[in-house]
């Protein structure tokens, strides 16, 4: 199966050319001294415009391995609430990425929740937007898609603890690769203040700390799921530390203070 693009000309440039320039302006940007290889990574998943500026920082700052898993959201109630898709590739302007079928068939095995569905991938952008990046800065890799809508934690934890049992009977380093913004549309000062809050629990590695201050503070962080997962897995893994690479909001780029979207960027290893 071959999925084409659905955002590309909105959420980035759909001229190859363009695309490629931009994304290594936004890394050129970032001026990080090493790449060193990390267990998990967060980017945001808004248009380049808004958020790429972030991402970039946190890829720049990655030595990337051949194999990387993207947990994503489900925007849309479109298809199954976990689903995954195991073979083919996605298309960019930047040309095709390789789905790593041996490693989505093994997550399939481990995580009987998940489901084969390409219509719940069909128009989703949080997990699209991550691979022109990864095409510029990985060179050749595979990954596995996988996109969350559910709310529930046990199905988070369920999915992380798959991620990590996948991960680990491995011979080869895997990234998780979560994608979500944070707090979305609310003024700046309280889209930081309930972002920081959210942040300060990814930074003590808590994913029941996570789960339940976003959802005590109603704080929008499209992708709680993805972040729950992630951590879950990364501490099965042996994970210790996470650093907060960067954080924005769309206020900082076009100076509207008055309902905004947080992003973080965040390296866990």
């Amino acid at each position: 199966m071959l999925r084409p693009p659905a955002v590309a000309g909105r959420f980035y440039p759909a001229d190859p050319t363009e695309l490629a320039r931009q994304i290594k302006g936004f890394v050129a940007a970032a001026a990080s001294d090493e790449r060193k290889r990390a267990q998990a990574c967060l980017v945001p998943h808004a248009g380049y415009m808004y958020s790429g500026a972030v991402a970039g920082s946190v890829f720049a700052a990655l030595d990337f391995p051949r194999r990387i898993i993207i947990l994503g959201v489900r925007h849309f109630p479109r298809g199954q609430p976990l689903a995954i898709i195991s073979d083919g590739a996605w298309q960019t302007p930047l040309g095709t990425a390789p789905i790593d079928a041996a490693l989505a068939m093994q997550l399939r095995q481990a995580c009987p929740l998940l489901r084969e569905d390409a219509i719940a991938h069909s128009t989703e952008h949080s997990l699209e937007v991550q691979l022109p990046f990864l095409q510029v800065l990985a060179g050749q890799f595979a990954f596995v898609p996988v996109a969350l809508g559910t709310v529930r934690y046990d199905h988070f934890c369920a999915v992380g603890e798959a991620v990590a049992q996948v991960i680990a009977a491995q011979n080869e380093p895997v990234l998780i690769l979560a994608s979500s913004d944070m707090n979305h549309y609310e003024n700046d000062e309280t889209t930081r203040t309930k972002d920081h809050k959210a942040i300060d629990q990814l930074l003590k590695l808590d994913p029941r700390g996570l789960y339940d201050t976003v959802r005590r503070e109603e704080i929008s962080m499209c992708g709680l799921g993805p972040a729950v997962a992630m951590l879950t897995a990364a501490l099965r893994l042996g994970a210790s530390k996470a650093e907060l690479v960067k954080y924005a909001t769309s206020g900082d780029v076009n100076d509207d203070r008055t309902e905004v979207v947080g992003y973080a960027g965040m390296i866990v290893r």
